[in-house]
């Protein structure tokens, strides 16, 4: 049974740890080849299994030696139906590596000797994670409703919506999550002037959210982007800030355009990404999610958590 589906940890405050960018460490740090970008085809093979299982547990480990909560985001960000059937899945075996990614994050929390662990499936776009390819709200319902109703049927606390590029997919991830009875989060890439790459700004895109689903996300986060393109745009005290409850930024400052042509890792510093992280701590009150993006690993998640808690 889920354990925090009817009540989210992370909701309460204090700090919870998550991962950072999977794609880029399994195929930058591990040697795995990640057709069209997607992780969950590992699932199938031992190997790629206890891949998984070590990225997962160096974040547990930094949660454990934090004294924080855990976010176990699975590797289901392409695992959508447009996404699997480019990939060669028919909508059964898609299920079922939904069913079993979830059931790998139980394993992982059962290992991880944290308390709280939330386990959230992992919803990508139905396009691309750049650029936005729209569809309408209740298109995006539809289309998101399949994996969510996967998800529902597991151990997952809650599902969340990861590089959302513009509202109406946002809006048709959270009406399906409130009718499968799941709790949402929505994450928003920024471009490097903090706004999506519809043109909107932040406060925009909530504010359009918030709107047509009466408030349904649990929260919001910001992710894909450096914390020197958004950081600007969350020094306002805006109402709308306090629902922001997460940041996965990425390791480097170059755009969406540099790092879709880069022919390697852009790793930064994560010392310094550290310190840009603890200076937005006074504009998000109410953040309590830390994790990374593209080009992040354990080493910046763990220097971005301290950094976050020495300034507190």
């Amino acid at each position: 049974m889920p354990r925090h589906r009817d009540a989210l940890p992370q909701l309460d405050g204090g700090l919870f740890v998550t991962d950072g960018g999977i794609e880029t460490t399994l195929i930058f740090h591990d040697g795995f080849e990640l057709p069209e970008f997607a992780a969950f085809p590992l699932l199938e093979a031992e190997d790629g299994r206890e891949a998984l299982r070590r990225y997962y547990g160096r974040y547990a480990a930094i949660a454990r030696g934090l004294g924080t909560g855990l976010v176990l985001e699975s590797p289901t960000w392409r695992a959508s139906p447009g996404w699997g059937e480019r990939l060669g899945y028919s909508a059964e075996a898609l299920d079922d590596l939904n069913r079993r990614a979830i059931e790998l994050m139980v394993e992982v929390r059962g290992e991880a000797g944290v308390d709280p662990v939330v386990i959230s499936g992992c919803i990508g776009p139905e396009g691309d994670g750049y650029r936005p390819e729209r569809l309408a709200a209740d298109e995006a319902e539809a289309y998101h409703m399949t994996q969510i109703e996967s998800f529902a049927s597991t151990e997952a606390d809650m599902v969340c919506g990861l590089t959302m590029t513009y509202p109406e997919e946002a809006i048709g991830i959270a009406r399906a999550a409130a009718d499968a009875g799941m709790p949402a989060a929505v994450s928003f890439t920024v471009e490097t002037d903090g706004r999506l790459p519809t043109g909107q700004t932040l406060a925009e895109a909530v504010a359009q959210v918030e709107d047509a689903t009466d408030g349904a996300p649990a929260y919001y986060m910001v992710n894909c982007a450096h914390p020197t393109h958004f950081g600007h745009a969350l020094a306002a005290g805006e109402d709308w800030v306090s629902r922001i409850r997460g940041l996965r930024a990425n390791a480097s400052t170059l755009s969406h355009a540099e790092l879709d042509g880069a022919a390697e890792l852009d790793e930064g510093d994560p010392k310094e990404l550290a310190r840009q992280h603890a200076a937005l701590r006074g504009a998000l009150p109410a953040l309590s999610v830390l994790g990374g993006c593209c080009g992040t690993d354990d080493r910046h998640v763990g220097e971005i958590c301290r950094a976050w808690i020495a300034g507190g």
